[in-house]
């Protein structure tokens, strides 16, 4: 039995998770992740999650926290610019779902809606009809994040809540998403509709560091970063906005999570959309 299955299967485990979900621990974790004594976990975490050191830029790396959040190479992750196109905001495993009568079926069965994920049913019923994109970030992967597309964004709103880990064995126990702190801004796209993205925290992830107020934003513009831990990152679009790629329903219908890397095309502006209110 591993550590995760012990946490979410067992009595005992779930009396030890309602400790560590309290974003007080995620703090005092982070507080200690922000060390300079942290960047001794840099060497054995990079070997052991494969990540290439040379794809980075690491001369401001002084503690485990600054590596976690470490600046790719540009060149790397290449942004699509074409204005009819919604390119991915981050790396990450990407599941697409159809929102119908207010509920998303997202990675691994994990059932909720989008009321509850906003916890504004006014703002839910804007995108009855439209796609969720969850885009699930894993320790291996880049935690840095842009903006989906052009346009005026909002201020940013954030729902407080616990924070449970973002991995499969916990997505079938509990509503993580709907459960765990998040932030959510509005970006008005001239293209694509109002585009709601989200940052969701997880397990150890003690804060969701965004970077600008409301103003107006470019696609591929850095708006946040993650510190240590799974995250997730979650796109809404208004119905008749944008076609999926074909390949990410299909995969999203057998239940699998499809790897996208920062700036990749996921969805095309949908040439007989109506007109967005």
């Amino acid at each position: 039995m591993t550590v995760l299955e012990f946490l979410y299967h067992t009595v005992p485990g779930r009396l030890c998770l309602k400790v560590l979900t309290a974003p007080a621990i995620s703090r005092s974790c982070g507080h200690f992740l922000d060390s300079p004594v942290s960047s001794r976990l840099i060497s054995p975490f990079a070997k052991k999650n494969q990540i290439h050191l040379d794809d980075y830029l690491l001369d401001d790396v002084h503690s485990f926290n600054d590596f976690f959040s470490r600046k790719i190479r540009p060149e790397l992750r290449p942004v699509d610019m074409d204005p009819s196109h919604l390119s991915a905001p981050c790396d990450g495993l990407l599941s697409v779902w159809k929102i119908q009568r207010d509920t998303v079926l997202p990675v691994k069965q994990s059932h909720y809606t989008i009321s509850s994920l906003l916890r504004d049913p006014h703002l839910a019923a804007r995108y009855e009809g439209g796609y969720c994109f969850v885009f699930r970030l894993c320790v291996n992967h880049y935690h840095r994040y842009s903006y989906v597309d052009s346009g005026r964004k909002s201020a940013t709103r954030r729902i407080e809540g616990v924070l449970h880990t973002v991995r499969p064995v916990a997505l079938r126990e509990f509503p993580v998403f709907t459960e765990n702190s998040r932030e959510y801004t509005l970006i008005q796209s001239p293209a694509l509709g109002t585009l709601l993205q989200m940052e969701v925290g997880a397990m150890l992830v003690g804060r969701i560091v965004n970077h600008d107020n409301a103003c107006l934003v470019h696609r591929g513009q850095e708006k946040g970063l993650f510190q240590y831990g799974g995250s997730t990152i979650i796109v809404l679009a208004e119905k008749d906005a944008v076609s999926v790629r074909h390949d990410f329903l299909e995969h999203s219908k057998m239940g699998v999570e499809t790897p996208v890397k920062m700036g990749e095309c996921i969805a095309f502006e949908k040439l007989d959309k109506k007109t967005h209110s």
